[in-house]
């Protein structure tokens, strides 16, 4: 008795007999080509009979033909441990995808040792180009072997200013979040943030400035009695609330620099047994999502856009990422939640 053949795997020709499209256009639909000389009924065809027929792309094929592993590395300190920052992988992952590429990732723990080996792995497979990531806003020294293939610095710059990077706009998004209290009627608005000079943090610095451009250009003086400095946590956004809330003349709103900064000043006054926001509205940032949605009254905040930055890290690698030290800053959308509201009126 004959032996029955092997059940081959579908092959391109397959697809566009499939689609009714040529072997050529199903090649370059795939591989997000030829621009916009395809309809989206095309490209749908094409995708519908990959899907159907189970098609898989020949990846070995692919690197032979093209010089490329069909990937895009992604380095970082600690963002896919981070329980908030993961979303740039998500954004970064998706992006890749959607051109037929792979993302590896490798988390380093920020040890130098192991981003130097994963760094000589990804390239060694000759990826498409890499990713270098930071959990926060910081300036970064950037390992000198991304110089040699398409590279994107990540929720952080380059601190020498070759590699094009990708970060939050701080500076914006602190104007953003003073001026929605201004907006709700507000005038006396504090501030606790992360110390400027000993951190450097771009992200302390940029939204101090936007904080205090919001309040000049409402003609409002920057009262230094209003604003704190500490190390970003829980325990100084309890203990500067707690300043703030008990002064002769206290805020009727306070903007937090950041989430964890807000959950401490919420306990504050608490315990000081008022009111969000009736005795005080509160406006975050960062849109931690273990934090913000979990306060009561929720945290009104603004999000870091890390989906987005994830996927226009991989935009600008897919169009060759030049080494031209490029910072593209990306807008912080408001999260609007019940922590902010008109002030009370006074006596």
């Amino acid at each position: 008795m004959a032996k029955s053949k092997p059940h081959s795997k579908p092959t391109m020709h397959d697809v566009a007999a499939a689609a009714g499209v040529s072997q050529a256009t199903v090649s370059l639909v795939l591989n997000s080509a030829g621009g916009s000389r395809f309809s989206d009924e095309t490209r749908r065809k094409v995708k519908d009979a990959v899907a159907q027929l189970g098609y898989r792309t020949n990846a070995h094929a692919k690197m032979l033909r093209d010089g490329l592993a069909g990937m895009v590395g992604f380095i970082g300190d600690s963002v896919a441990t981070s329980p908030f920052a993961g979303a740039i992988i998500e954004g970064a992952q998706e992006r890749a995808w959607e051109d037929g590429l792979l993302l590896v990732t490798m988390n380093t723990g920020g040890d130098k040792e192991l981003e130097a080996a994963s760094l000589d792995a990804m390239l060694s497979y000759n990826v498409a180009g890499v990713v270098y990531g930071s959990m926060y806003h910081r300036l970064l020294e950037v390992p000198k072997a991304l110089a040699g293939v398409p590279s994107v610095v990540l929720n952080s710059q380059d601190r020498d200013g070759h590699l094009p990077s990708v970060a939050p706009n701080e500076v914006s998004g602190g104007f953003s979040a003073t001026r929605h209290l201004i907006d709700a009627g507000h005038a006396r608005i504090g501030m606790i943030n992360i110390e400027l000079l000993e951190s450097g943090l771009p992200a302390a610095v940029g939204r101090y400035e936007g904080y205090t451009a919001a309040l000049a250009e409402a003609g409002l003086d920057a009262d230094p009695a209003l604003v704190r400095f500490g190390r970003g946590g829980e325990d100084d956004g309890y203990k500067y609330a707690m300043e703030l809330m008990t002064a002769p003349e206290k805020p009727t709103a306070i903007f937090c620099a950041n989430d964890r900064t807000a959950w401490g000043a919420y306990q504050a006054v608490a315990d000081l047994r008022l009111s969000i926001p009736h005795d005080v509205s509160i406006v975050g940032f960062d849109n931690q999502a273990i934090v913000a949605p979990h306060l009561r009254p929720g945290l009104t905040t603004f999000e870091l856009p890390f989906v987005a930055m994830g996927r226009r890290a991989v935009e600008l690698i897919l169009q060759g990422a030049e080494p031209d030290g490029r910072v593209e800053l990306m807008e912080c959308p408001l999260v609007e939640r019940k922590s902010v509201t008109h002030p009370k009126e006074m006596p």
